[in-house]
């Protein structure tokens, strides 16, 4: 393909769908390494732009698109994005029954979709393979490409089968994206995908517009009290259980700051409508447990503060990194106590129980489900914790990070923040339907108001529906309605899916003989020396007051770099002790905003300044007195 002719088609696919005018820092070579075929791994920071990477060429190649992802939020939400831009697309994950599934293989083999987003687990199915040899497949896209390597910060067993599924397509190029990796995992990703040779593009994980800071307290609340109250705008404060979440949350509303809290094991309802307040700018602040952030785009966040502190530095970027997306100043805050070095060090031994223990818990959970040996592969059951913790009088933390050490080694899979709505295909014609109305008059205005309401799409595919809005449009109540459908299931009219909203228990293996369960302790070992050694590598950020915060993160992901940056409080504190000097860069700015308007980190780069914190230091400055200011596209623009 003429890379002169790629470039025409990517920049026309940017604008006509995502209507943007030009792509952001390293985009465009990755879609053109892409385009001509290689095996591609990403690292673009959070917030980079890493979903138009895959999704730009794949609007330029003729064909569908596979999207391997772990995460049932973040599948969803890209295909409701895409959709929004008339791009069909469509994800296969835990909850969907086996009608649902094969409808929605049937769209990507004969209809038009341009993606298919599955969890890593699907790829090892027999429906799936047998299904994608059909299909006129363009490009594999890994998301969170980490999850491959056991060096990660969230190893995913199933992700080492994807190699396997790569060789029933050698000549499908595959992009792995991810925004953290140590030069270690970067090698292990690209080993484990069998890339023919290494093939990297990587932004630097260096954020100018973002002032990381660390404080060292008694009283950690009081300085957050004190944070916001200083820094204006949209905030997100991380806790670590959902009881402090609230806590927290009602703290800071004593305290005027308008704010609300997120968690987990709040039902949909209350998660999307409190997720959407914030977005909308209705709430302030949202404190949240590490559940909270993935896929949500909201580029305004001004500052991030860990009141608890995650266990590893690659969370801990991340999460910081949903501060300032649109170039603006933000602020990055981590608060810690003496003591919570000492719990961080206590937790690594928690996440690792005795594997005798681990093994009676995956015992108790086949007995809970009454599940037998050799049945069960990739089936889920809805799960509850406590309720389960009650039945066998189990410690709950014990129990919970044995369910999760089960995960690492790829026996069962916990989806723990999952909603399905429900869901209604017929799957009879037109003429059946009718006679069906003809023998059940009573039913007739029922089905009559779901076509109504639905439309004629509930005969091609799975459509989302709400017994509610139903049952006000027919006045009855939900129980009724729900006694409708199944009635309908049962005479062959239609597949109804009720909506759930627990944490999905899978069984990634058939289930197993205890005895026979093939647990590798080398493995274990292994894992734990290394989630120590993350631990310890968040301690030391935490206590190294003496080297800017940036280049800390930077070493640690392997990127070379001696320029400090100038806005962390190490480099503001060395500031104020004459260790820096400031130049005045007003002049150049100004020459170059005369042209065109600029995002911060274009400006900054066309400048080269020796010191890029102090050129953006003068930015900000000019944008306070009003020479400057940012337009509502985040660029850069003169009076």
């Amino acid at each position: 393909m003429d890379k002169k002719a790629n470039v025409i088609d990517t920049e026309a696919i940017l604008k006509k769908y995502w209507h943007y005018d030009r792509f952001r820092p390293l985009q465009k070579e990755i879609i053109l390494s892409v385009l001509a075929g290689k095996d591609t791994l990403a690292l673009l920071p959070t917030g980079g732009g890493k979903s138009v990477c895959f999704q730009v060429p794949a609007m330029v190649l003729d064909g569908i698109c596979i999207v391997v992802s772990p995460l049932i939020a973040l599948m969803k939400d890209q295909v409701e994005q895409l959709k929004k831009r008339e791009i069909e697309a469509v994800a296969i994950f835990s909850g969907m029954g086996k009608r649902e599934i094969d409808i929605a293989l049937d769209n990507c083999v004969y209809g038009k979709i341009k993606f298919l987003y599955l969890s890593p687990e699907r790829l090892q199915t027999e429906l799936l393979q047998e299904r994608a040899k059909k299909m006129k497949i363009s490009l594999l896209a890994i998301d969170e490409a980490h999850c491959i390597s056991q060096w990660g910060y969230d190893f995913r067993p199933p992700y080492l089968e994807i190699a396997n599924f790569r060789k029933l397509f050698p000549k499908v190029p595959c992009l792995a994206l991810t925004a953290t990796a140590t030069p270690e995992v970067q090698a292990d990703i690209q080993e484990k995908l069998q890339f023919p040779k290494p093939n990297l593009f990587q932004k630097s994980f260096a954020r100018p517009n973002l002032s990381y800071s660390v404080f060292r307290l008694e009283n950690k609340e009081k300085k957050l009290i004190e944070i916001l109250q200083k820094v204006k705008g949209s905030a997100v404060v991380y806790a670590q259980t959902r009881l402090r979440t609230k806590q927290i949350s009602d703290l800071l509303n004593k305290n005027g700051i308008n704010s609300d809290f997120y968690h987990a094991g709040l039902p949909f309802e209350e998660r999307s409508r409190k997720q959407n307040d914030w977005v909308g700018n209705r709430k302030r602040v949202i404190v949240a447990t590490n559940a909270f952030g993935m896929g949500i785009d909201k580029p305004d966040v001004r500052v991030v503060v860990h009141i608890d502190l995650p266990q590893t530095l690659e969370a801990y970027y991340q999460e910081a990194g949903r501060a300032g997306r649109d170039e603006k100043m933000a602020y990055a805050v981590a608060l810690y106590h003496p003591a919570d070095l000492t719990d961080l060090r206590k937790k690594i031994a928690q996440n690792y129980p005795e594997t005798a223990f681990i093994k009676t818990i995956y015992q108790r959970l086949a007995n809970f489900y009454n599940i037998a040996v050799g049945s069960y592969q990739l089936a889920e059951v809805d799960f509850d914790l406590q309720r389960f913790c009650q039945n066998y009088q189990l410690k709950t933390i014990e129990t919970y990070n044995s369910i999760k050490q089960l995960e690492q080694q790829g026996f069962i899979q916990l989806n723990e923040t999952f909603f399905q709505p429900s869901k209604l295909h017929f799957i009879c014609n037109q003429s059946e339907l009718y006679a069906f109305q003809i023998a059940h008059a009573n039913l007739d205005h029922f089905i009559k108001t779901i076509l109504r309401t639905y439309g004629g799409e509930l005969f091609q595919q799975f459509v989302r529906i709400s017994e509610s809005q139903l049952a006000t449009l027919l006045k009855t109540d939900v129980q009724s309605i729900g006694r409708y459908l199944d009635y309908l299931q049962k005479s062959n009219i239609v597949v109804y899916t009720p909506q759930k909203d627990q944490p999905q228990l899978i069984f990634a293996t058939e289930r197993l003989r205890t005895e026979d369960l093939p647990w590798n302790h080398k493995d274990y070992e292994n894992r734990q020396q290394k989630d120590t050694q993350k631990v310890e590598a968040v301690i030391g950020y935490l206590e190294n007051s003496n080297f800017c915060r940036t280049l800390q993160l930077l070493s640690y992901f392997g990127e070379i770099n001696d320029q400090t940056c100038g806005v962390c409080d190490v480099c503001l504190a060395k500031k104020k002790e004459g260790k820096d000097s400031n130049n005045n860069y007003k002049d150049l700015i100004l020459k170059h905003l005369k042209q065109r308007k600029y995002l911060l980190s274009d400006l900054v780069d066309l400048i080269n300044p020796p010191s890029r914190p102090e050129l953006i230091e003068q930015i900000r400055q000019m944008v306070e007195t009003g020479e400057v200011f940012y337009t509502k596209n985040g660029e850069l623009a003169m009076k």
